[in-house]
């Protein structure tokens, strides 16, 4: 195992270096100049401009300034953001923790529903629960997630008054984040109503960034599942009489699971990218509205490092998924 973690390490840098070049040219290819921005309103004079271009040195050659940034990553520095003067690491640590408790609620909703509804589909082949099933999950994967998101906050929200439509938790309540994680942070003040107004907050956009995810796995649950329901040996433990949960949730379910766990992890790259959308709609302070909000200031540093950030974190999932390749089936460590 030790030996199958390395080979999977090394392929990890150049797919990081990859990442990094991209991100670094494809950031500095749109249109605006972030120096100008700056000054607002303002005027500035060309002597200013070429000062403070010096100051961030984007009057250096784009190779150079690649592998001057490639260095203070390597070393934990992700440069510093052009508008709040602030380390991107440090805003990036501050906002991450929305994003995992959006993105954590989110996926646990996609895999809660969306496995046992593969199964069932799986196992009643071509009944009505099959079609219902399945032509749900072709719906929830075609909606846009702003147009979902946006109907949710009428109905839910302005019609029935049920959920709030912004932010982690009411203005009614205040008490200092330990963690950083609202749930968590709100069960520590002791606050009465502090946890359900965080729950509260945290539901319809947790259902908006599931939806996707969930037909996904849905899908593929159900595809892996008739392809092992097909297999000599479930036709020998189903001869032999064991019972259709043992042979389903045993036998079955365990080999189907390889390309369920690939989808799964895959799936948390999806959500990282459609928080953006979700963030925006319901204004959740993570790193899909800062990075958003960067794009639109030019603020290069906060764009570069965050991708990269987005990045490594992703990276590391599909480390985890191929460890658990191995946990699943162990020849694939060979």
């Amino acid at each position: 195992m030790f030996g199958f973690l390395l080979r999977r390490l090394a392929v990890l840098i150049p797919t990081f270096i990859g990442v990094s070049i991209i991100a670094f040219s494809f950031i500095r290819l749109l249109p605006g100049d972030p120096v100008a921005l700056l000054s607002g309103e303002r005027v500035m004079s060309p002597e200013r401009h070429a000062q403070i271009s010096a100051q961030l040195g984007m009057d250096r050659p784009m190779v150079i300034q690649y592998f001057d940034y490639l260095g203070g990553v390597l070393t934990g520095d992700f440069g510093t953001s052009i508008v709040s003067k602030k380390p991107v690491l440090d805003q990036f640590l501050t906002l991450f923790p929305a994003t995992v408790e959006l993105s954590f609620c989110a996926i646990i909703i996609a895999v809660a529903l969306g496995i046992p509804a593969g199964i069932i589909a799986a196992v009643k082949r071509g009944s009505i629960f099959d079609q219902g099933l399945m032509g749900i999950a072709l719906v929830g994967y075609s909606m846009p997630i702003f147009w979902w998101g946006l109907l949710l906050i009428i109905l839910f929200s302005g019609m029935l008054q049920w959920f709030p439509v912004t932010g982690r938790i009411s203005l009614m309540f205040y008490f200092p984040q330990v963690t950083g994680f609202m749930l968590i942070d709100s069960l520590i003040s002791g606050q009465k109503g502090a946890f359900a107004s965080a729950l509260s907050h945290l539901a319809l956009p947790s259902i908006v960034l599931s939806t996707i995810p969930l037909a996904v796995i849905a899908r593929q649950t159900r595809s892996a599942m008739l392809e092992v329901l097909s297999e000599d040996y479930v036709r020998t433990a189903r001869a032999k009489g064991l019972s259709p949960f043992r042979v389903i949730g045993v036998h079955a379910l365990r080999n189907a699971m390889i390309p369920v766990v690939t989808t799964v992890g895959l799936q948390v790259g999806v959500m990282l990218a459609g928080a953006i959308l979700t963030e925006t709609i319901f204004s959740w302070p993570g790193i899909g509205k800062w990075i958003l909000d960067s794009v639109f200031r030019r603020d290069y540093a906060v764009i570069q490092g965050g991708l990269l950030l987005i990045a490594a974190i992703i990276m590391t999932v599909n480390l985890i998924v191929d460890l658990l390749y191995g946990l699943l089936n162990p020849r694939i460590r060979h």
